[in-house]
Parts: structure tokens; sequence; C-alpha cells
């Protein structure tokens, strides 16, 4: 089973991303706190040009960088990351109504949680490029599955008493919950913005 990847390469993409990133997250600003608050982050994080047009292409990682960390400045921690949680979700309900063929997501829901896990966790490794930038992806499907991330662009240069990449939590929720078991659960349980290696999340669903 594999992702609709965007169609470019990654060598000549290196350290770009999707744009679901920022416009998942105009999204979601915009329904939780209002148009003047999304202008006023966009424009905080350097972004305003995006305001009159949401990008249609790859974009910096950089991008994502400035947007995440004018988030939580403007907003709060707090509710920075609910906004960041919600806009993965809708980064998860576009994957499925975009990128995920229909009879993999098919082949999928009937295949026992573990291997549909195993083979989730595959194509997602195979498509990671698309939105860890210069960062790195490992998984281990091993239940309860973990998800590992080194130099997570969603946290970079940050420092919290909280994990702060919701975004990524938010997708994988999104995608584990429709493609593996209706319960499953993400959470990070390791971020480099509280001191750790690599940021960590870990998928549980009833057994």
């Amino acid at each position: 089973m594999a992702l609709q990847g965007v169609d470019v390469s990654e060598k000549s993409n290196h350290g770009r991303v999707g744009p679901n990133a920022i416009i998942r997250v105009f999204e979601a600003l915009t329904a939780h706190s209002g148009a003047g608050d999304a202008e006023a982050v966009f424009k905080a994080a350097g972004l305003e040009a995006y305001l009159k047009a949401m990008p249609t292409e790859m974009v910096d990682e950089s991008e994502v960088i400035a947007l995440q960390g004018a988030l939580r400045q403007h907003l709060g921690v707090t509710d920075a990351r609910l906004i960041a949680r919600d806009a993965g979700l809708r980064t998860g309900d576009y994957l499925l109504a975009n990128r995920i063929p229909r009879p993999a997501q098919v082949l999928l829901k009937l295949l026992p949680p573990k291997l549909a896990a195993k083979t989730l966790l595959k194509a997602i490794r195979g498509n990671a490029w698309t939105f860890v930038g210069t960062g790195v992806f490992d998984a281990d499907p091993a239940y309860p599955p973990r998800i590992n991330i080194q130099n997570s662009l969603l946290c970079r240069g940050a420092s919290s008493d909280q994990a702060l990449c919701d975004f990524y939590a938010g997708t994988f929720e999104r995608l584990f919950r429709e493609l593996v078991h209706a319960q499953a659960q993400v959470t990070e349980t390791a971020c480099h913005a509280m001191g750790a290696p690599s940021c960590v999340f870990e998928v549980r669903w009833s057994i």
C-alpha cells in the first residue's frame, strides 16, 4: 500500500514539506480563534503573503517552523497545541480524501489491527520526507506502535515543559483511527522541546 505523494522528487525538495502544514493551520486557527488572530499569527511568522493565497506547492520547512513559533507566541502554548492538533486532524482528513487510494483504505480496514498498523507505518515511512523535512523519521510497528522523529521541525529551537508536536499527533491519530482501529489514540510521549533526544509518538487501542 502506498500513499499518493506529491508529484515531485525527494532529492529536489530536500528541506521542503507539503503545504498542509500551512493550509490546515490557517483553517484550524480561523475556525477556533477567528480571522483576526489568523492574520496576526501569519504576519508574525512572516507569511502574510499566504493570507491572499494559500500555497499549492511544497514549502520551505523554515516557514512551518516560523508558523508554529508564532502560533505559540501569539496564543500561548495551551491554545496553540489545540490549534495544531486540530490542524493535524484536518490534514489526516485531507490525506484520506486525496492521497490514500480507496482500494488501499478498504484493504487496511479488513486487516487485523496489528498488521494494518505495520502496513500503514511502512507507507508513512515511504512518504515521511514530505512532512519531516530535514528531520529523520523512524517507526517500530510492534504494539504499541511507536513513531520517532529526530529534529522535528514543529518544535525545532523551542524549549517547553509540554510536548509540542501536536500537528503530527493529530495527523497520525486520524489515519490510525480510520484505517487501523476506531479507538486508536496517539500520544507524544517524548519531545525534543522538553529535552528528549527525539520526539516519540505512541499509538494505543483496546486489544
